[in-house]
């Protein structure tokens, strides 16, 4: 019997890619439901957030940062660690790598197990991945909160609680009240929660981003959203936690299995959200990781290649 191949395997085709400038030197490049990616121009160098998942992948966005810069590249800054937004570091040659504590530990607990799934489960965002020379590893860490100063502007790193994964962290203007939320929020997309602290992302956590008051937000994927949409794009977020992990909740309560979850959860959910990118992709991974959740099980476990195939045989099958 064939296998079904994961859902965002099937996805080859190119994406078209969008720069928007948000304010003097804040810029946001986004394409079509993949991940996002932004950069801010300082007097002397330029801040990147995130890094792609290959130098190849990479260097696409710095030609781009070259159309409107030559700065030197001073930090960057990773929102949170999957491969797919990391692995591209080297193309950038920045100064300082800057991540959550909480990150850098993540990666020497799973971040070759993360490179192999992610490759696997998502091939079209890995092109050129015989150039990754290996694991990214923040140079700088902090806990709660960290100000970089750009010459003309003080960005703040914010740590607001667990969520998308242990480690997930804002980069927030204050005088522009611009947020890049990294995978917190996503906006016109679906959320992974494969990884997630699902309990205190949709209640704490996205509260406090919520509290920021972003004028404009750069979600993990998905358009920038500005004004009102600001708070329809965390609203989406939290309503569709809320769903997978209720909808999770009365099967397991009810004596049923998670292939039974996945399919009542991804019905009620596919009128909603069926259209948004990855929303076939994270089903299976969010339900399980909503049933270990319910099970007890508070720190994510590793996905590897072999995990995953089973999970989405079990629950897709």
């Amino acid at each position: 019997m064939s296998r079904r191949p994961f859902a965002s395997s099937a996805d080859l085709a190119e994406k078209t890619a969008t720069l928007e400038e948000l304010a003097p030197g804040v810029y946001a490049y986004t394409a079509q439901g993949d991940p996002n990616v932004g950069c801010i121009v300082g007097t002397d160098a330029v801040l990147a957030i995130e890094a792609r998942a290959t130098p190849v992948m990479a260097q696409r966005w710095i030609d781009v940062i070259r159309s409107v810069t030559d700065l030197p590249f001073g930090d960057l800054v990773l929102t949170h660690y999957h491969a797919v937004r990391v692995l591209g570091a080297a193309a950038f040659g920045a100064r300082r790598i800057v991540a959550h504590r909480n990150t850098a530990a993540w990666i020497e607990e799973r971040g070759l197990q993360d490179w192999a799934s992610e490759a696997g489960r998502m091939p079209r965002l890995f092109e050129g991945a015989d150039t990754i020379p290996g694991l990214t590893r923040p140079t700088d860490t902090f806990d709660d909160l960290m100000a970089l100063d750009l010459g003309d502007r003080v960005v703040e790193l914010r740590y607001l609680g667990r969520g998308h994964t242990a480690g997930d962290i804002v980069v927030w203007l204050p005088d522009e009240r611009i947020c890049f939320g990294g995978d917190l929020v996503e906006a016109e997309a679906a959320p992974y929660m494969g990884d997630g602290h699902i309990g205190d992302w949709r209640g704490a956590t996205l509260e406090a981003v919520a509290a920021l008051g972003a004028r404009q937000l750069v979600g993990g994927r998905g358009p920038v959203v500005r004004d009102e949409a600001v708070a329809q794009a965390i609203d989406d977020t939290r309503a569709f936690l809320l769903a997978v992990f209720d909808g999770t909740r009365a099967v397991r309560d009810g004596g049923g299995t998670p292939a039974e979850a996945y399919r009542t959860t991804r019905a009620a959910l596919e009128p909603r959200y069926g259209s948004f990118p990855i929303f076939e992709h994270t089903m299976p991974f969010n339900v399980q990781r909503a049933w270990d959740e319910l099970d007890g099980i508070d720190h994510p476990r590793i996905w590897t290649v072999e995990r995953d195939r089973e999970v989405w045989d079990a629950l897709t099958g």
